[in-house]
């Protein structure tokens, strides 16, 4: 058990890239409330995980990145969340599927 305990207080000099980025996987938060993306636009580094989080009372939504042709990601509602994470560098427009004034951007830089 005492070798366990050791290994444990040293993973951090021994593996620290490894530590590092699983530190490093707290998403960004987007908040929907009021019919807005809270912040409209958020910044990430390459391999990022953003994560949308419904705070209306009764609506549902849905992030829709449509200029990467994708199909749009399924309603959510409220409560519920929807993540992404960000693989490649660069600027990522979305909007809300069912409400088309509700857009974000996403920037992903190294």
């Amino acid at each position: 058990m005492k070798n366990i305990r050791v290994l444990y207080l040293l993973a951090p000099l021994l593996f620290p890239t490894l530590v590092g980025n699983a530190l490093a996987a707290e998403p960004v938060i987007v908040v929907i409330q009021k019919m807005e993306f809270q912040p409209q636009e958020v910044t990430v580094k390459k391999g990022g995980l953003v994560r949308w989080e419904n705070r209306e009372k009764i609506q549902y939504h849905s992030v829709w990145f449509e200029n990467l042709g994708e199909p749009e990601a399924d309603y959510f509602f409220p409560e519920e969340f929807y993540e992404r994470r960000f693989k490649s560098v660069g600027v990522f427009p979305y909007r809300c599927g069912p409400h088309n004034e509700m857009t974000g951007v996403v920037h992903v830089v190294d």
